[in-house]
């Protein structure tokens, strides 16, 4: 069994050219030099230890990270429903809703401030559900990769790793979410159409069917994925580097509430890039959503290079807030539930040796 994970670990897609480089040079060194048993995975904390309530990958730990989805996606979306009203109608009437402030003026004087607040059961449910498939399937795909790996591929390639586990985590994720966000479109895009989800649902499916719901998963994958792989991977780097090169002590010599505000600046960083790269998408799946029988790539030709941007500012300020949040909860969950949680990843004392780097 141990032959065939090393073999999949040298074939597989994010196998390290520079490991290859340097394998030769130490094959015939290696019977000479004690084989050190790996001091730590990427997943460290792999066995139970008494301070956590569960060990780390049990079905227990990815039910709790999934909870903390659940909490920190759910939430966070939902506090910032009015933001995210004005953010769509720039998207899709840019000619009436012109700026940020314009577009709040507008809706308060049409709709009143309960206004602000509508589909927020859809974006309450719809992001509950992909937070649980996010985060859960994340942790989830992160230690299977990183098993089929082996643990030096898994330091030298874990960039790589983590936009595969977040790609992977969100295409899953963005069904759970689609229908509700269609819904969620449509009662903040289309004034009169409904103003509930109870009102909205039942209309949408006996106009066009299950399609109603679905038809933007596509366009939804396209916005998503590149936005969530960007998220956790600048998030991990991220952490890497301030635990690096900012935080004048060693992460284990911090304590909860310092390692807490690592978490909310990294999120912060990582939200501002999410945005910028998911924008184009999202524009799409806003008009999308509101119009009847449109496709991706009649909207995007319809919207042009300068449409896809609009409502950037507001998205940028809803999802750096948004993602620094909803790392802070999540990490906060682990804290509350006593969950493994591994520090920044370190070379392998055993890659150290093959690279020459240690005696």
């Amino acid at each position: 069994m141990y032959s065939s994970v090393s073999q999949l670990a040298r074939t597989n897609p994010f196998n390290a050219p520079h490991f290859q480089l340097v394998q030769d040079s130490v094959t015939s060194r290696k019977s000479n030099v004690p084989q050190a048993k790996p001091s730590r995975q990427l997943a460290a904390a792999a066995v139970q230890d008494e301070e956590y309530s569960c060990a780390y990958g049990s079905a227990k730990f990815f039910a709790l990270c999934g909870f903390g989805g659940i909490v920190s996606c759910g939430t966070t979306h939902t506090a910032v429903v009015p933001l995210d009203l004005v953010k769509c109608r720039i998207q899709v009437d840019p000619q009436k809703y012109k700026s940020i402030f314009n577009g709040f003026s507008i809706t308060i004087k049409e709709d009143g401030v309960r206004g602000l607040a509508k589909g927020w059961a859809p974006t309450f449910i719809g992001y509950s559900m992909q937070g649980l498939c996010k985060f859960g399937f994340y942790e989830v795909f992160k230690i299977l990769y990183s098993n089929m790996l082996g643990e030096e591929n898994t330091y030298m390639w874990r960039t790589s790793l983590y936009l595969a586990a977040s790609a992977s985590a969100e295409f899953f994720a963005d069904i759970a979410l689609a229908p509700m966000e269609a819904a969620k479109v449509r009662i903040q895009t289309q004034p009169g159409y409904a103003n509930t989800l109870r009102q909205a649902a039942p209309k949408m499916f006996a106009e066009e069917g299950i399609w109603a719901f679905y038809k933007g998963v596509v366009p939804l994958w396209m916005r998503q994925i590149p936005y969530t792989m960007m998220k956790f991977a600048c998030f991990e780097r991220t952490v890497e580097a301030l635990y690096k090169h900012v935080v004048p002590k060693p992460r284990n010599e911090c304590s909860k509430s310092e390692q807490l505000v690592v978490t909310f600046v990294a999120g912060y960083i990582a939200g501002v890039f999410c945005a910028i790269v998911s924008h184009p998408a999202d524009s799409v799946v806003s008009v999308l959503n509101k119009e009847k029988g449109s496709t991706a790539v009649e909207v995007l030709k319809r919207l042009g290079p300068k449409g896809v941007w609009k409502g950037l500012t507001a998205r940028i300020i809803m999802i750096g807030t948004l993602t620094a949040l909803q790392w802070f909860i999540y990490d906060s969950v682990k804290v509350y539930f006593r969950l493994p949680r591994p520090p920044p990843p370190e070379m392998p004392e055993s890659l150290k040796k093959k690279l020459g780097l240690t005696q």
